[in-house]
């Protein structure tokens, strides 16, 4: 079975090699031949790049399914623009499956694909996609998942799949995610430290599940030849005493408008890299119910979502990675980065015209 795998260097791209590491594999960047990689063959492919489409047809002939994970979600300011890998990315791959005749496509859409929901309501899928307001992330799933609608319903004989995870961790995302929201003033080793202050606003509710569980989940659906869409989450709903005992002692509660202020401020001026983006999507993204996956893919998740937390939280302790560039560990006594500006793009949503 040819099963192409685009972002196969990323979170949840690692977790499928590991589980399928005979899959054919596209990246920007392609990583060198160690675990859990040395196994595929690689194709190296930038999604957003005008030449992709013929890359891709040509990767795509005679394959029996694609797998579309390839994904800007907070990419450094001198990377491609996210909407030209999220967007574009996906209308070229998209082209090179119809061209290809590719029988089935799975394509990582998210919870933040979904529109706003009753705080404590768990949504089904087919629950209204819009995404967050104001997180430019939740727009660009939104968008490619009205893309994926569209070609769906353009070429009725080829079977469209969609994963939507909430909150993906692993130990090996561990310095991904440590880059993306750790403070370069802040040492990492503090996390999970009992001493550690934690703030966090009220109300706020978290679902979580394992890179591991969503390979799985994807193994399940090419091998099954599923279609729809599937949400993908752990129990249990994480509170904020959960994520304070988890990420490190005691929890300070203060209000999102304040925290988001602050974050803004810290932003701009570079002193910590988290766009206050991911906290209106954290408080906006609603919480989901996985009963379709449990039932019609016979998915059981292995990690509660507080194990795979702390799997990651551990992982960002330890600056954990791959050799991946997305995945790449981090240096023991790593070069502190010039502050001044942000480090990543921002991820403010653009207003429509």
């Amino acid at each position: 079975m040819k099963v192409v795998v685009t972002g196969a260097s990323g979170n949840v791209g690692t977790a499928l090699l590991r589980a399928v590491p005979q899959w054919e594999a596209v990246a920007r960047r392609v990583p060198p031949p160690l675990r859990p990689y040395q196994r595929a063959r690689w194709i190296s492919c930038d999604l957003g790049d005008p030449g992709a489409h013929s890359v891709l047809a040509t990767a795509c002939a005679g394959a029996d399914a694609v797998v579309h994970l390839a994904w800007a979600i907070q990419p450094p300011r001198h990377d491609p623009a996210m909407a030209r890998t999220n967007r574009a990315g996906t209308a070229a791959v998209l082209r090179a499956v119809a061209q290809a005749g590719v029988p089935q496509v799975v394509s990582a859409s998210s919870v933040a694909a979904y529109s706003l929901a009753p705080r404590w309501d768990s949504v089904t899928e087919d629950h209204q996609i819009g995404g967050v307001p104001g997180s430019a992330y939740s727009a660009d799933k939104a968008a490619v998942e009205t893309l994926l609608d569209e070609f769906e319903a353009t070429h009725p004989g080829l079977r469209v799949a969609r994963i939507r995870p909430c909150a993906v961790a692993q130990r090996d995302a561990g310095a991904q995610l440590a880059r993306w929201a750790l403070s370069p003033l802040v040492p990492r080793r503090i996390l999970g430290n009992r001493l550690l202050p934690v703030p966090l606003w009220p109300d706020l509710r978290m679902q979580v599940v394992h890179s591991d569980d969503v390979a799985d989940a994807i193994r399940r659906m090419v091998t099954l030849g599923a279609t729809g869409a599937f949400n993908l989450a752990a129990d249990p709903v994480l509170r904020t005493t959960d994520l304070a005992a988890v990420l490190g002692g005691f929890e300070v509660t203060l209000p999102r408008a304040l925290l988001s202020a602050l974050a803004a401020a810290a932003w701009k001026a570079g002193l910590q890299p988290m766009h206050p983006g991911w906290l209106r999507l954290a408080d906006g993204a609603p919480l989901m119910a996985s009963t379709r996956a449990r039932s019609e893919l016979d998915w059981t998740p292995t990690w509660d979502a507080r194990s795979a937390l702390r799997d990651l939280v551990m992982g960002m302790r330890a600056g954990t990675g791959t050799s991946s560039a997305p995945l790449k560990e981090l240096a023991e006594s790593p070069r502190p980065r010039a502050l001044g500006r942000p480090a990543f793009q921002s991820q403010h949503q653009p207003r429509a015209r």
